[in-house]
């Protein structure tokens, strides 16, 4: 299977601080991948860095390519990358409080020039969540979290991207509303659109993917089948409350890469 995205030997860096180290990730036409990590260990700045905006936190680029659909866009402008098909839905969900759902909504077609399709796509999306429809006058900031979330990933797919970036979807919200979203995104991804989770949550953004990377202070430091590091003993200790010792669990995942 060919690779919607393809990062090779990117770092990063804030000023004289290295943020991303040499970090290298694929997202195959189709798949579900998910990178965990901590606070800290750079998973927003992958994501900033993709997206084309990492310039707003006054980070820098200073190795490595990021391909997408086979073309180089580490140097692309945001509007761009959106047009060539990647959405993103950002930590915080970032919506416009006083602006209205539908508002918000239209807000994630703005870099699209097929207008007389919007429409269609706007259905589609209230089918996916169909809590919207009856909220599509209300204002954003009025929400709760759970709808908030469900409008900003909405948001995202107006822009009909064939890869979706969620940055820690789960954040803040109940278990079911999480379930819920989680699952919304199977649905998405079987219908074609590739899924990228940056997740804390380990435990459900494993069981849900197919392909996981694990980040820690700026690097890849394990990678697999998300089935075999659901079920690895360390990745239990760091990320899913299991009851070892962190820096034990941590050392002995170092030692593995570094082999």
């Amino acid at each position: 299977m060919s690779n919607a995205l393809s990062i090779d030997g990117l770092s990063v860096s804030y000023g004289p601080i290295p943020a991303l180290k040499n970090v290298s990730i694929e997202v195959p036409n189709g798949g579900f991948v998910t990178v965990l990590g901590a606070n800290g260990a750079g998973k927003t700045t992958l994501v900033r860095t993709i997206s084309g905006v990492l310039y707003l936190q006054k980070g820098k680029r200073t190795s490595g390519s990021i391909k997408f659909g086979g073309q180089e866009i580490s140097k692309s402008k945001s509007r761009s990358i959106v047009r060539g098909g990647i959405a993103h839905v950002p930590e915080g969900r970032m919506l416009f409080p006083q602006l209205t759902v539908e508002e918000t909504l239209r807000c994630g077609a703005a870099s699209r020039s097929d207008t007389a399709e919007i429409g269609n796509t706007l259905s589609e999306v209230f089918d996916l969540f169909p809590q919207l429809p009856p909220l599509q006058h209300q204002q954003a900031g009025l929400l709760s979290g759970g709808e908030q979330q469900m409008v900003a990933v909405g948001r995202a797919l107006m822009a009909k991207p064939s890869l979706l970036i969620c940055d820690e979807l789960s954040l803040g919200l109940a278990p079911l509303i999480v379930r819920d979203l989680f699952l919304l995104l199977d649905r998405i991804n079987q219908e074609g659109v590739a899924v990228l989770a940056i997740e804390q949550n380990a435990r459900i953004a494993l069981r849900h993917s197919k392909y996981a990377y694990a980040l820690e202070v700026g690097e890849v430091v394990l990678e697999g089948p998300s089935k075999e590091l659901r079920e690895n003993k360390e990745v239990q200790d760091l990320y899913m409350g299991g009851g070892g010792d962190v820096r034990d669990a941590y050392t002995s995942i170092r030692r593995e890469v570094n082999r």
